[in-house]
């Protein structure tokens, strides 16, 4: 049930899973899948990690969010971590972000550490989370150009 191919090692670039296994690796929490089959409607706030490959219509809160290329998320994105590679229709906010070539994404970005690989589409506005601390949203200037990021 829980068996591996012989000869391939967790970290291995043939690992159906990349990215969980580093994110997990980084704390000593346990972790939740979400397989492609489920579908939630309702905000999902955990302590726990997350490995959503369903569709989510609400917001995520969570420590650190791996997102597969079949999933699909309508709501904002809260997590210490995520590494986004499916769709996402809402904002995000996360310290360390990394979003994948497969990844769709169409809201406004707010990151301490950010990595686009070539090829994500992302519709919406980055901005620093400091940025965010400081302006209030009603007063964030509107003269930052949105930018678009297409392969």
């Amino acid at each position: 049930m829980f068996s591996k191919k012989s000869g391939e090692s967790p970290n291995s670039p043939q690992s159906s899973n990349p990215g969980r296994e580093r994110m997990a690796s980084k704390s000593n929490s346990t972790f939740s899948v979400f397989g492609s089959d489920i579908a939630i409607t309702g905000d999902i706030k955990a302590s726990a990690d997350l490995h959503i490959d369903g569709s989510v219509e609400g917001d995520i809160s969570c420590s650190s969010l791996v997102q597969g290329e079949t999933s699909a998320v309508k709501g904002a994105i809260k997590a210490e971590s995520a590494r986004l590679a499916g769709t996402v229709d809402g904002s995000i906010t996360a310290r360390e972000l990394v979003i994948l070539k497969s990844a769709k994404i169409t809201g406004d970005v707010f990151y301490d550490a950010l990595t686009i690989e070539q090829g994500a589409q992302v519709e919406g506005r980055f901005a620093h989370r400091d940025a965010k601390a400081k302006a209030p949203a009603a007063t964030q200037p509107a003269t930052k150009p949105e930018l678009a990021v297409a392969g």
